[in-house]
């Protein structure tokens, strides 16, 4: 049976919308992954679609509020925002809660080529921590 995640951030529009694609496409055999926010944008940041597509993930997923997750039973909760720079939403349903800092990418100075470094970054930081955080939390 899968285990599930849910990963939170404040507007749901890139990290934890990569966090989740990502789990979903490499971890998808022992993991269904979902994410929210606590303001979510509405939408899904087109600079996080673009470097997903560019290591073959294609991600059709909606910017959601945490609300619409109330209820629901997950197996781990990980809050992916930068806690220097903004508060991370609290998480008081089931699940054992952990927590991993990602700088928000929307947030670089710069113009695109500069934005999309700042994209990349994240999503590669993502692709080596969340193997050993999901690893960690099988038991």
């Amino acid at each position: 049976m899968k285990r599930k995640v849910l990963f939170l951030c404040t507007g749901n529009s890139a990290r934890s919308q990569m966090a989740e694609a990502i789990a979903n496409a490499r971890f998808g055999e022992t993991w269904e992954a979902s994410s929210a926010g606590t303001r979510p944008a509405g939408f899904v940041h087109p600079a996080a679609l673009q470097v997903l597509q560019e290591i073959g993930i294609s991600h059709l997923g909606r910017s959601k509020h945490v609300d619409e997750m109330q209820g629901l039973a997950f197996d781990v909760v990980m809050t992916v925002c930068d806690s220097a720079a903004e508060a991370c939403p609290v998480w008081l349903g089931q699940g054992h809660r952990i927590h991993q800092d990602y700088p928000d990418p929307a947030r670089a100075s710069g113009g695109e080529v500069d934005g999309l470094a700042a994209f990349r970054a994240v999503r590669d930081r993502m692709l080596v921590d969340l193997p050993r955080l999901l690893e960690s939390q099988e038991a």
